[in-house]
């Protein structure tokens, strides 16, 4: 049952329910699970005009090419193990039957389920969908009558049209209702009109006023101001970019030691705030519509991105023993650390893609039978790759469990302490680090609760910092996190290079 719905909750397994509980998160977000197009077009072959030269796995096994608005992915059923070329999937229904277990297992848990829903373009390869229907009024052509494909999914849906946009909302309304989805996420949300924006809010609530949006707030423009002003959360790309940097190669952040773009330490300073629109290049209303994260499924892991631009591999090389390659050096454990503590100390929702706790890797496996140049190597786009690059292998937590531990401390901590999800702006009172703008301190407090946090992303130069007056318990350190003491401490406190603490006043 590994890879169902059904296994995702399996108790007693590895990874799954089980996994994500011992973990401590409260909310998971599924890739999209719509019926989607598994199969992409045969490779070098021709279908409908279009010939496959790009994907030689003949896959899409992200999900991004949604096929039906209203039914669960039937290739992730228990009766359905294989898929093949010009063939039936789903004609038993068990994977609703699958996907609502999976849910109410969740639910049981405490745990929320989010949906990544993709309403910006349709699946290219299916017969009888919008296309034949009605290709002028469900989609976004051109003055030649061609589809316009802002999304670079060939096929951009016209949400503004009356029809489509109630076939929108009710998909959602649908999903609330029948499967008790928790949330949305909304691929390339700034493809969608504001009005049919507006009508999901506004139905929705009706059904459940906690329901959660987020999106990602580009697509045909980037507005994250116009998703926060009307209620919504957004992926907080800015975060990423600054802390983390944008590639690897020639586009550090922060926790190396370095400026990207603009960043500098007056913009660390509103990350840690929320990115609020009352600061500089702000973008967001309330600090709950960020979404501060550092990896998703997109681009490099987090894990990769740090092995690459501490130079442990290069771009092209092939990896043959991944178990040796995924195990983090003392610096690449350091850097991964500092991420994750800035990411669960900063106001906002706080993202992690799963995997990352323990950094795993995306090596394209060595040994297959697929035509691609790639193979060994480390996978930035793994969007067609129903292999070993996106199958989570949990036995890597345990070579990394220093790192797995230090993730699971700070969820602990983050969830019992109010001070870190609740703290408003004037709560945050940010303290001068003099010579060194690549540290950062900060007290923090909600009602009885008083934190100091501390930072060091300088990759040389240790740092002393002076503490607030009293006696302050050591919660997390540049080895451990959690919400037990690890030592009592007042007057000054040294950071090392990259790395960090959080302390409770006693």
């Amino acid at each position: 049952e590994r890879g169902t719905y059904k296994g995702l909750v399996e108790k007693g397994k590895t990874g799954g329910l089980s996994y994500i509980k011992k973990l401590g998160v409260n909310a998971v977000e599924l890739l999209p699970s719509q019926e989607f197009a598994n199969i992409e077009i045969p490779f070098n072959k021709e279908l409908r005009g279009k010939l496959n030269t790009w994907n030689p796995y003949e896959r899409n096994h992200w999900g991004y090419m949604t096929a039906a608005f209203f039914a669960p992915e039937s290739y992730y059923s228990e009766n359905i193990r294989s898929l093949k070329w010009n063939s039936w999937s789903g004609t038993d229904a068990k994977a609703v039957t699958d996907f609502k277990d999976m849910v109410k297992a969740f639910h049981k848990e405490g745990i929320a389920v989010i949906m990544d829903v993709v309403y910006n373009h349709l699946s290219e390869y299916e017969f009888g969908n919008l296309k034949e229907i009605d290709k002028e009024y469900y989609f976004r052509l051109n003055e030649q009558g061609n589809f316009i494909a802002e999304s670079g999914c060939g096929n951009d849906l016209r949400t503004e049209a009356p029809m489509l946009r109630r076939l929108i909302v009710e998909s959602i309304l649908y999903w609330m209702k029948e499967y008790h989805i928790d949330g949305f996420r909304f691929d390339l949300g700034k493809l969608i009109d504001w009005e049919t924006i507006e009508t999901i809010i506004y139905e929705a609530k009706k059904i459940n006023p906690d329901v959660v949006f987020v999106c990602e707030p580009w697509g045909g423009g980037y507005d994250p101001a116009g998703f926060s002003l009307r209620g919504w959360g957004a992926w907080n790309d800015q975060i990423r970019n600054g802390i983390k940097g944008e590639n690897p190669f020639n586009g550090l952040g922060w926790i190396f030691g370095q400026w990207y773009g603009n960043n500098n330490p007056q913009r660390i300073k509103s990350y840690v705030n929320g990115t609020l629109v009352n600061d500089t290049l702000g973008l967001f209303q309330k600090p709950h519509h960020s979404v501060n994260y550092l990896e998703s499924h997109d681009g490099y892991t987090l894990g990769d991105f740090i092995r690459i631009a501490t130079k442990h591999v290069k771009q092209d090389e092939v990896i043959k023993d991944v178990d040796s390659f995924v195990k983090l050096t003392p610096l690449q454990l350091k850097l991964n650390k500092l991420g994750a503590l800035f990411l669960f100390t900063s106001r906002g929702i706080t993202m992690i893609h799963s995997g990352q706790e323990f950094a795993r890797t995306k090596v394209i496996p060595y040994n297959i039978n697929v035509p691609d140049p790639h193979k060994g190597m480390i996978d930035h786009n793994s969007y067609e790759k129903d292999n070993e690059t996106n199958y989570i292998n949990y036995n890597h937590s345990e070579i990394n469990k220093e790192l797995f531990d230090y993730y699971k401390g700070l969820i602990e901590l983050r969830k019992k302490y109010h001070a870190f999800r609740r703290a408003k702006y004037e709560d945050v009172v940010f303290h001068d680090v003099k010579g060194n703008p690549f540290a950062i301190s900060y007290e923090l407090k909600y009602k009885d609760e008083h934190f100091f946090v501390a930072m060091n992303a300088n990759p040389q130069l240790a740092q002393q910092i002076n503490l607030p007056k009293g006696e302050w318990e050591i919660l997390v350190g540049p080895t451990k996190a959690g919400t037990k003491p690890i030592k009592v401490v007042k007057n000054k406190i040294e950071i090392e290079p990259t790395s960090g603490f959080v302390l409770k006043k006693k």
